[in-house]
């Protein structure tokens, strides 16, 4: 798009005219998502009511530009806020990015108010030759134990350098070294990590995998180097294998393979973490998925996950979660839509059942079934929790020009079998996301 004022981040990019403003796109979104939930939790309040409310608005903007031939940058900034709600209207927010400070009057969490959070997510150079592409700065992933989440309002990106090499036909090199993150894995101001606590540690963040103020810090103990290779020479069959050196903290691989052909879908993973601890057993999982894709009526998948009860880091995402039971969201076939953090859990197996379609005036269907059954064999500690988790998920999604609209019923059942606590909650949540 042609810009007749640049703004201060489109600014950071073009300091003269040796750069083609023709080469520069500017893109983004902003974002309305409010949820409401009703349980049958002890003094639990009513479903569309302040006390039972969670929401968020939040905005992004994301500029790219070519620098030369082969060489790119881009930038992007996030920003989350209530726009003052909680005080009225809901109980809780969606991002952990937020802080809370008191405040007179104010009733969010016994007295404060919720300050909205901005920062720079993404600040990267990238350039290609020879079939290799370097990108360095800050910036999203995508691999099976370390990745950028989106489910929320925000996303969570890596400070890493990254080398892609595709000289072998159909197949895809990658090394990388990941250095910091903005994941809630390594957030500061969460107690774990010596905080005076996050929004996550006082349970009123229901999408909280950014850190607060999305800041940035060491990725794990000391950062880790990550190596993949991804192969499709049989143009049915994709496989991947991949290698995590965390440094000081553990190792661990994870092995894919994906086949889709005539409509037919199947996949098997296979994975394992090793802490660095002596005492700390491996955890070792995996998982199989079958499906089936009718052309123009709806894609069926069935899949089932088992990860040993032993174990300390789990095989969900390390930036997100990095204990075995307090995991974030994972790449497992079985991973619910909704309540992540548990498939992936030490101890865990469980099987999911999903069907998807586009009905009508191109309006997308989804219905879900997700159960895991946990029994770790640290069962009674802090962070292991013995329980079965039922969800069931009924969405549905319509765009209408630049505008997202999604639609989602979530029923959970969580039986807590160590304490013999049994909850059963529905979610409503309405997700509004404008795109430019």
């Amino acid at each position: 798009m042609r810009l007749t004022k640049l703004s201060l981040i489109a600014a950071m990019l073009i300091g003269s005219s040796a750069f083609a403003i023709e080469n520069t796109k500017v893109s983004g979104n902003a974002k309305l998502y409010y949820g409401t939930q009703d349980s049958d939790a002890a003094n639990s309040p009513s479903m569309f009511t302040k006390d039972s409310g969670y929401t968020n608005f939040a905005a992004r903007a994301d500029l790219t530009t070519d620098l030369t031939k082969g060489v790119s940058a881009g930038v992007g900034m996030q920003v989350v806020t209530t726009l003052g709600v909680e005080h009225n209207l809901v109980d809780s927010v969606w991002s952990n990015a937020h802080t809370a400070a008191g405040s007179s009057g104010a009733s969010f969490a016994g007295g404060a108010q919720v300050e909205s959070a901005m920062w720079v997510d993404e600040v990267w150079l990238a350039g290609s030759a020879f079939d290799t592409t370097v990108k360095i700065g800050r910036q999203s992933l995508d691999t099976p134990l370390a990745f950028t989440e989106k489910w929320g309002v925000d996303k969570n990106t890596f400070e890493a350098v990254v080398l892609i090499n595709q000289s072998i036909k159909d197949t895809t090199l990658v090394a990388t070294y990941i250095g910091k993150s903005n994941g809630s894995a390594d957030d500061r101001a969460s107690v774990r990590e010596g905080g005076a606590g996050s929004l996550n540690n006082l349970g009123l963040a229901a999408a909280g995998y950014v850190a607060a103020d999305g800041a940035f810090s060491t990725f794990g103990t000391n950062g880790t180097y990550a190596y993949g290779i991804v192969n499709n020479s049989v143009k049915p069959l994709t496989v991947q294998a991949w290698y995590y050196d965390m440094v000081r903290l553990a190792k661990a691989y994870w092995l894919q393979a994906d086949l889709n052909i005539d409509g037919v879908l199947a996949g098997v993973q296979y994975m394992n973490t090793k802490a660095d601890a002596a005492s700390s057993a491996d955890t070792t999982g995996y998982s199989a998925m079958l499906g089936y894709k009718m052309k123009d009526v709806a894609t069926f998948k069935a899949a089932y996950s088992s990860i040993e009860d032993d174990g300390l880091l789990g095989v969900a995402n390390t930036a997100t979660g990095s204990f075995a039971t307090k995991g974030g969201q994972s790449k497992l076939y079985t991973e619910m839509w909704w309540n992540h953090g548990l498939v992936s859990a030490a101890g865990a197996d469980s099987y999911s059942i999903t069907a998807e379609t586009t009905v009508g005036p191109k309006i997308g269907l989804l219905a879900g079934f997700y159960v895991a059954d946990i029994a770790p064999k640290g069962a009674g500690l802090t962070l292991f929790e013995e329980k079965k988790v039922k969800e069931i998920t009924v969405a549905a999604s319509k765009s209408f020009g630049p505008l997202d609209t999604a639609l989602a019923l979530i029923f959970a059942d969580t039986n807590a079998l160590n304490n013999a606590n049994d909850v059963k909650s529905t979610d409503v949540q309405v997700y509004l996301t404008y795109n430019f």
